[in-house]
């Protein structure tokens, strides 16, 4: 049996796709909504007849159940560009490991692979925020610039369909959307086909995204801008893309989204770093018991209501 653990956003999906229409493989399919990152202790490969991969979720986050595979001579793959901790040192892990902001692991699937989905890699970038490294990558396809917007929007929309507290909140259990993207070898054949899941992500993300011209910002600085969504299963769904959308609009400034979850107790956070400074989003949601990411976007999943002012003091003064 072989295990594909992996990331339900555009990144984690994307990379997958590129590595099995590389490699096809008969795989038991392992992940989640984004913020469901602890996917490796649901692996329970044995030696000599099992294999594992793992992609874009953080090794630090996985370090127990990894080093228990690896402990039962379970051969594991695992390339990430999340916080990492002290990678294990094994004969049977093979791990593809960069932090730099600059990088995602899509793109490092790309280069582990030479190039051979391309353009899926570019729709990967473009759902992870780093639009200058999509453009860059498509500029050496001479993709035009309808087929660049395309993949952009693509990538905006497998990553949107990632946010939410649980699956029931998804337009498409990622699992599902994998194997139904599997189908396309070049993401711009589902431009071409109606019945494909773009089309039904686009109108998912159109009725969403219409709530998005009433916010108003929660706290404002020069250095950071923070908005605050309602219990709703829009504001889930949209917490993500419209973090990284404001990011966008205001590079020099670091943005936050606070989505208050179901029991009305606590927050889950979206953090993004300044894209003129794309550092930092992972020390500061660190800070806090449930945080987590990458320099240049981070999340809390369970912020107390009490602590929001906390956060807000903390993510100010960091980019003062």
């Amino acid at each position: 049996m072989h295990y594909d653990v992996f990331n339900g956003d555009a990144d984690g999906i994307v990379s997958l796709l590129q590595l099995r229409l590389a490699q096809p493989k008969n795989s038991s399919l392992i992940t989640g909504v984004k913020r469901d990152i602890k996917l490796l202790r649901q692996v329970s490969a044995q030696a000599d007849v099992d294999s594992v991969t793992v992609l874009d979720i953080s090794m630090e986050k996985n370090v127990e159940p990894l080093i228990a595979l690896l402990a039962r001579e379970v051969p594991v793959f695992y390339c990430d560009h999340h916080r990492a901790g002290e990678v294990p040192a094994s004969e049977r892990l093979t791990a593809l490991i960069d932090l730099a902001p600059e990088v995602c692991t899509s793109l490092l699937v790309n280069d582990h692979l030479q190039g051979q989905f391309a353009k899926w890699a570019v729709v990967g970038a473009f759902g992870d925020n780093l639009f200058t490294q999509a453009r860059q990558l498509a500029t050496t396809l001479s993709l035009s610039e309808e087929d660049i917007d395309f993949l952009l929007e693509l990538g905006t929309l497998i990553n949107y369909n990632g946010y939410g507290a649980s699956l029931v909140d998804l337009h498409i259990e990622p699992s599902e959307l994998y194997r139904k993207l599997l189908a396309y070898p070049c993401p711009l054949m589902l431009r071409e086909d109606s019945g494909s899941p773009y089309y039904e992500l686009k109108s998912g993300y159109a009725a969403d995204y219409r709530y998005i011209a009433d916010l108003i910002p929660l706290d404002e600085t020069e250095v950071s801008c923070v908005y605050e969504l309602p219990n709703e299963a829009w504001a889930r769904r949209i917490s993500g893309v419209f973090g990284n959308e404001l990011a966008n609009m205001t590079p020099s400034k670091a943005h936050a989204v606070l989505t208050l979850n179901e029991s009305g107790d606590d927050y889950t956070v979206s953090v993004r770093a300044p894209l003129e400074n794309r550092v930092g989003a992972d020390e500061i949601c660190s800070g806090f018991p449930t945080g987590g990411g990458r320099k240049a976007a981070a999340g809390i999943n369970q912020l107390p209501v009490a602590e929001k002012a906390k956060f807000i003091q903390a993510l100010t003064s960091y980019y003062a």
